[in-house]
């Protein structure tokens, strides 16, 4: 096993499948001017999802570390997309919300998402993609 193939290693694959999937959506934020990046779309949607958490809780989704959230945010809080609010009692943390700009943002260009991800998953059935799931969830699971 010492000397297989990168090519043949399935966390290499994963790695390659995750990579080529942010350059081709990229490629298309660029292309529509979108004017942000994969990952700080990413963080919106967490956002969106969540309604309002804290920075450490979207890093922690995000599985991004505090400092690169800290800069993102101040990215998107220019942007008008994000704001951050004190947290009565905490002055070493803040709760992060959508702006209504940042709700209309992600609201208006799901539609791009949703056909990038349709793509993804193009030629496979139902239960390839359960199965899929399921397998990246045990890898994750084993690595914990």
């Amino acid at each position: 096993m010492d000397n297989v193939n990168i090519e043949s290693v399935i966390l290499f694959q994963i790695e390659k499948a995750s990579k080529t999937a942010k350059q081709y959506s990229q490629r298309e934020f660029d292309r529509l001017e979108l004017g942000i990046t994969v990952d700080q779309w990413v963080l919106l949607k967490i956002i969106e999802e969540a309604g309002t958490l804290s920075q450490k809780e979207l890093a922690e989704k995000s599985m991004r570390d505090p400092a690169s959230i800290t800069r993102t945010l101040d990215i998107l809080n220019k942007k008008g997309l994000v704001s951050r609010e004190s947290i009565p009692d905490n002055r070493r943390q803040y709760k992060v919300l959508l702006t209504q700009a940042g709700s209309y943002f992600v609201k208006n260009n799901m539609e791009l998402i949703t056909k990038h991800r349709k793509q993804s998953i193009n030629g496979f059935k139902k239960e390839e993609l359960e199965n899929l799931r399921n397998y990246l969830i045990r890898i994750q699971e084993n690595l914990k």
